[in-house]
C-alpha cells in the first residue's frame, strides 16, 4: 500500500502504537488525499513504475496493494497482477477500481503467504515495510513466491528523514519505532512505523537471498513543476523516500523458468 505520505493536515503528535495504523478506519479518506497528490500519483507511484520497466506479461504481486493505483497501473501496462492487503477496507476500494481484473485477497505481510513457490515474476512493495519492525520473515517469503531471477522493487522511508523526526535525535543504528497522528477532516490517526539504518536495509536483503541491484533517489514527474510549485521544489531538492530494485539470483543452470 502507498502508506506513508506527506498528507497535508497531518501532525506530529503522540499516537497509541496499541491502535496504529487501523486503515479501515479511514480508508476512503486515505485513498482520496493519495489519488492524485504530488508525493504519490507525482513521485512515489511513477518512480516505482520506472524501476518495474517494461512489465507487459509478467506476474506481479503488489504487495500491500491498498486501494489499487499501483495495481491499475501495472495493469494498464501489460501485467497480471495479483494484490495483497492487511485491510478490508482497503480492499474494497481496490476491487472497486480493479474489478475482476486482478485477483485481490486479504493478506498480512507478518504472515506467510497463500501462493506457490515462484508463483511471480515481480513482487512490488511501495511504501510498506517501513510498518514491520521485523523484515526477514516477510523478505523470506516474498523470496519464496518469487522465481529465479524474479525482482522485488520497494520503496521506504528515507532513513536521514527518519531520523529527524524526534528531538532529540534517537540512536541512527539502532531499529526504532516513531508514532504520530495522521489527520484527514478532523480526525486524528495514530500511525506507527519503523526506522532502521541503510546498511540494516541492505543487510536484510541479502540475509533474504537476495542481489542488490538498485538504491534510487529520484526526482518527481516533471509534470508536478506546474501543478505543485510550491511542493515541488521541496521534493526535488530534498530527501524523502528510497527505492531498492533487488533480485533473485538465477537458477544453477541459468534458466529463469
Amino acid at each position: 500500500m502507498e502508506r506513508l505520505t506527506d498528507v497535508p493536515e497531518s501532525s506530529a503528535q503522540p499516537a497509541d502504537p496499541a491502535q496504529a495504523n487501523d486503515y479501515d478506519s479511514f480508508a476512503e479518506a486515505y485513498s482520496a488525499e493519495t489519488e492524485n497528490n504530488l508525493v504519490n500519483a507525482y513521485y512515489a507511484r511513477p518512480a516505482m513504475l520506472a524501476l518495474a520497466g517494461d512489465v507487459a506479461g509478467r506476474r506481479i504481486l503488489d504487495a500491500g496493494c491498498g486501494s489499487g493505483p499501483l495495481s491499475a497501473a501495472l495493469r494498464d501496462r501489460g501485467a497480471i497482477v495479483t494484490g495483497i492487503d492487511a485491510s478490508a477496507g482497503m480492499l474494497a476500494l481496490a476491487r472497486r477500481r480493479l474489478g475482476d481484473d486482478v485477483a485481490l485477497h486479504l493478506v498480512d505481510l507478518s504472515d506467510r503467504l497463500p501462493f506457490a513457490d515462484g508463483a511471480f515474476d515481480d513482487v512490488v512493495a511501495s511504501l510498506v515495510l517501513h510498518y514491520l519492525e521485523d523484515w526477514g520473515p516477510t523478505l523470506a517469503e516474498i523470496r519464496r513466491v518469487l522465481r529465479p531471477g524474479g525482482r522485488l522493487i520497494a520503496s521506504v522511508d528515507h532513513p536521514f528523514v527518519a531520523y529527524t523526526i524526534e528531538d532529540p535525535r534517537p540512536d541512527y543504528f539502532a531499529t526504532t519505532s516513531y508514532t504520530f497522528d495522521w489527520t484527514f477532516n478532523g480526525q486524528p490517526y495514530p500511525m506507527r512505523f519503523w526506522r532502521r539504518p541503510l546498511h540494516a536495509m541492505t543487510d536484510a536483503f541479502t540475509a533474504a537471498g537476495f542481489s542488490l541491484a538498485v538504491i534510487s533517489e529520484p526526482q518527481p514527474d516533471p509534470a508536478a513543476r506546474e501543478l505543485f510549485p510550491d511542493g515541488f521544489h521541496d521534493l526535488s531538492t530534498k530527501t524523502n523516500f528510497l527505492f531498492f530494485v533487488v533480485e533473485v539470483p538465477p537458477s544453477a543452470t541459468g534458466s529463469d523458468d
